[in-house]
């Protein structure tokens, strides 16, 4: 899950870069949504790597 999060993250900041620099509009929502994608992960990364393994 943590492979998936950082792709994402890496998706969205390419999307960030066009999308806010103006070259696609419609990319600046995306790299929103993915953002979002990106910590609702990286969270949940972090709670379930934190228990102990058995």
């Amino acid at each position: 899950m943590l492979y998936w999060a950082a792709v994402f993250f890496m998706v969205a900041i390419v999307a960030a870069i066009f999308g806010f620099g103006g070259i696609v509009s419609a990319a600046a929502g995306i790299a929103k949504i993915l953002f979002f994608v990106f910590l609702i992960l990286f969270i949940i990364s972090l709670i379930t790597g934190r228990r102990g393994r058995v």
